[in-house]
């Protein structure tokens, strides 16, 4: 009797230790968890990734079909919960990670230990890149973190790294608005080199690699926060070249600077001739204008005998100022 009842008391203990008491769970603040039942996840039924427009808007007509992954219910911070022993518990930290753009999480040793990768641009140089790309997990595309890949990481870097080195192999500077290249500098746009262009806008480089890799939430549940490159490092051989034509190009540009800023000054001050010279000539007509405009007035009112009588009182004026007058002699002009 008392072995039987020994018995039946561990078979209560283990029952309760391996299907109650080790069924409870906790999501820390930093993760997100979901829960399987027999293999397959909780979802919320009807509801796939296409249903998001924000994660639509960045998948092409072909994409759309191939990663349109269903919703599953996410078990949010907090807890106990419970679960059944035929059910298992996923759990996702959705905190902010950083890596190195060169890291392969597959072959650690490559790209120099994970420290530079390499890529071609537009003239055929061999380049290094440095920097880090900031990602963390979509909470709204779980199932394609879970489940749609087996190791997202190693699936998102080899997107990040060939869409990285297309880029390279065919970044353009921007082009000015409202002039050319040429126009605004004097320089050829042809003699531009692609490692100083890429190095002088290195911003709009990452603000490019940030759009088109806006489609690794879909794809892998995963979002690239933001890609940082802050490193373009050419061969050693090509370094000493650079240097010289990056030295002309400065100076070139300087002596233009110099010769367009001497220019300006020089449009400026004959512009400021030209409206003092107005000014003066303005200044000059406007009491003929006003002696004119009066003396038609004067016209219209007394008739033409007004004009001789006001020529004759100015010039009594101008006669009572003078201290010696000079009359011509007319008898003498008309004997001769």
């Amino acid at each position: 009797m008392g072995i039987l009842f020994g018995a039946l008391f561990g078979f209560v203990a283990w029952f309760l230790l391996n299907y109650l008491v080790a069924g409870l769970y906790t999501v820390d603040q930093n993760e997100r968890a979901v829960k399987t039942s027999f293999g397959r996840a909780q979802r919320l039924e009807g509801t796939k990734t296409l249903d998001d427009p924000e994660l639509k808007a960045t998948l092409n007509a072909d994409e759309q079909q191939r990663y349109n992954y269903p919703q599953l219910r996410v078990i949010p911070p907090g807890g106990p919960y419970f679960k059944w022993p035929w059910e298992k518990v996923y759990k996702v930290s959705i905190a902010t990670e950083s890596v190195n753009i060169a890291m392969d999480p597959e072959t650690p040793g490559a790209n120099k230990g994970g420290t530079v990768l390499e890529a071609i641009t537009m003239d055929q140089l061999n380049t290094g890149l440095t920097g880090q790309i900031r990602f963390r997990v979509c909470e709204r595309n779980l199932y394609a973190y879970l489940f749609g890949i087996k190791t997202p990481i190693v699936h998102v870097m080899g997107y990040f790294v060939s869409v990285l080195r297309e880029k390279i192999a065919t970044f353009e500077a921007p082009k000015l608005e409202g002039a050319s290249l040429a126009q605004a500098t004097g320089l050829s746009e042809l003699s531009g080199v692609s490692i100083n262009d890429i190095r002088k806008n290195l911003r709009a480089l990452n603000d490019q690699m940030d759009r088109d890799c806006k489609s690794s939430t879909a794809r892998y549940g995963i979002i690239l926060d933001a890609s940082l490159i802050t490193g373009i490092d050419p061969p050693p051989e090509v370094e000493s070249a650079l240097a010289a034509i990056n030295t002309a190009h400065n100076h070139v540009s300087s002596e233009i600077s110099l010769a367009q800023a001497s220019a300006d000054q020089k449009i400026v001050q004959s512009k400021r001739a030209v409206e003092i010279e107005t000014l003066n000539a303005q200044a000059e007509v406007e009491p003929l204008l006003a002696l004119a405009k009066q003396l038609g007035d004067l016209k219209a009112i007394g008739g033409d005998g007004s004009l001789i009588a006001y020529l004759r009182n100015v010039r009594l004026g101008i006669f009572g100022r003078t201290k010696q007058i000079v009359l011509e002699n007319r008898q003498h002009w008309e004997g001769r």
